[in-house]
């Protein structure tokens, strides 16, 4: 390669370096140097009764092994994840259907679907917190008139979990839906009018042009599905606290409480590195894994 080639090379490089500039500094001051601050505070001992943190290496992994609340907290943000995943998916994919094939109304039922994303999460926390009140919330007002009594939705260990899934479901399926709508206009319009001569059934052409070419949607929605049942504390700390008896208290509230309640920074270090290696290894999963079975053309 010649030198005027060199240069030219050198430019285009420089150029494009530039222009990543800006991204790359918000990612080390925001990301990566928190990170492996992170990962350095988990091997201290830094609480209320440790003025000077010193180094104590794996003992709040340790500690963490032998929490009967973190392995609780876990067993919650599975089946949290699990009851949130998939369900808001399926409910999202047929809003985004609907949503595409009505012809009246069709900015007003976008709207509708679309409005609780937009809504703050303090505000969204409020609503559901009258919804769910006993005695005068609006569940126990509806079953009145057939002289039935509401359960205490949120004091009630085997129902709170159910309670906040559901709240997230109503919350997500339509930011979720966007994201199907955008897909669904993307596929060719041919592909359905050539079914539509051959006499294929509308399940049939579902199962053979739609959700494949969706797919790719899929897989991003799974993934931020994922990882928001993961990052929830807004509505814990609003309607639970994490209560009762941490029957709906989730990964990162914990880590919080442990940070700025407790004031054991070590291990809420320790909870957040534990974290971010799970939502890593998800991460890698996408990348190494479902998104080579996928073809996006």
């Amino acid at each position: 390669m010649g030198t005027a080639a060199w240069r030219r090379v050198w430019r285009t490089n420089t150029f494009a370096w530039l222009l990543l500039l800006p991204s790359l500094l918000f990612l080390v001051l925001f990301t990566l140097y928190p990170v492996a601050g992170s990962l350095k505070l988990s091997l201290y001992q830094a609480d209320l009764g440790t003025p000077q943190p010193y180094y104590i290496g794996l003992d709040n992994y340790s500690r963490m092994a032998e929490d009967d609340v973190f392995w609780k907290v876990i067993t919650n943000n599975a089946w949290f994840a699990i009851g949130t995943v998939p369900t808001s998916i399926l409910l999202s994919l047929m809003m985004a259907i609907f949503a595409n094939k009505v012809m009246r109304a069709r900015g007003i039922v976008r709207t509708a679907f679309f409005y609780p994303t937009v809504v703050p999460m303090i505000a969204i926390g409020n609503i559901w917190l009258f919804i769910y009140t006993p005695d005068y919330g609006m569940i126990s007002r509806f079953l009145e008139p057939f002289g039935l009594t509401g359960p205490n939705w949120l004091g009630t260990p085997d129902l709170v979990m159910w309670a906040m899934i559901l709240m997230i479901l109503w919350k997500e399926a339509g930011y979720f839906m966007v994201f199907y709508l955008a897909g669904l206009q993307n596929i060719s319009q041919e592909l359905y009018e050539s079914a539509k001569v051959d006499g294929v059934p509308a399940w049939r052409v579902f199962w053979r042009i739609t959700f494949p070419l969706l797919m790719p949607t899929t897989l991003f929605v799974s993934i931020i599905a994922l990882t928001n049942s993961f990052k929830m504390v807004d509505h814990l700390w609003i309607m639970t606290k994490g209560g009762p008896e941490n029957a709906s208290n989730l990964l990162l509230f914990y880590i919080y409480e442990t940070a700025f309640s407790f004031w054991d920074q070590g291990m809420a270090s320790a909870l957040t590195t534990v974290m971010i290696v799970f939502l890593l290894l998800l991460a890698a999963l996408q990348f190494f894994g479902l998104d080579r079975r996928i073809h996006y053309r």
